[in-house]
């Protein structure tokens, strides 16, 4: 019995049939990967996603019919199961079209040309969010005022301060500066599978999908240090 996991399974959402074809050339020269279908537009990718069950949706934003935000809210947002990753791929280098995506349940955001599409997809499937520090930083914390109710953050992050342990807090805190888990790890001086442990408490504890949702609440209840 081989103890080789099965590939990953992608499907490639673009409405430019040039692209796709491109895409699905990269994807399936990789051992790991298997493009499972295509789709030209937002509707499309939502009846195709549902029913050939991807473990991620490469996703252009600017679609016909249905665009890649509401495409990306409907497969992966807050009411979605079974959700898929999505990793959103766009020309437009628009901070808002980044925030849309993440709050719409995004697991990821690359501009295209994406040259690190392929390893994009490795880390959304492995279940990390797709943002450097510098980004998850000037991103999340440019949209906080959006994110972060003035009348209510003091009472939001006392929530969740009483829900979590410290070292939990802790690793809240390192999570939303953007650390990976093995960075984390080495900050606290503790194992990563440590580290998964106290992500899958925090994440369960607080209602939260993925680490994208857990750095979009750290920021909006002020737990970030520099943010107000």
């Amino acid at each position: 019995m081989s103890d080789t996991p099965p590939p990953t399974r992608v499907l490639v959402c673009d409405d430019q049939a040039l692209v796709r074809t491109g895409y699905v050339t990269i994807f399936s020269a990789q051992r790991d990967m298997e493009v499972v279908g295509e789709a030209e537009n937002g509707r499309e990718a939502v009846q195709a996603a549902r029913r050939l069950r991807p473990d991620v949706v490469v996703m252009d934003i600017r679609m016909p019919l249905l665009d890649g935000i509401q495409a990306t809210r409907q497969l992966a947002g807050p009411d979605a199961e079974d959700a898929p990753k999505v990793l959103v791929v766009t020309t437009f280098n628009v901070d808002a079209y980044v925030y849309d995506a993440l709050r719409a349940g995004a697991s990821g955001f690359l501009l295209k040309p994406p040259a690190e599409l392929v390893n994009g997809i490795r880390t959304v499937a492995r279940g990390e969010a797709l943002l450097a520090p510098a980004v998850t930083r000037h991103l999340i914390g440019h949209f906080a005022q959006h994110l972060r109710p003035a009348d209510t953050s003091r009472t939001a992050r006392q929530d969740v301060v009483r829900a979590l342990t410290p070292r939990e807090l802790e690793v809240l805190q390192l999570i939303a500066e953007g650390l990976s888990n093995a960075e984390i790890a080495a900050s606290m001086f503790i194992t990563p599978e440590t580290v998964k442990t106290y992500v899958s408490r925090i994440l369960a504890k607080l209602g939260l999908r993925d680490r994208v949702q857990a750095v979009v609440l750290a920021y909006r209840v002020g737990l970030v240090p520099g943010t107000p």
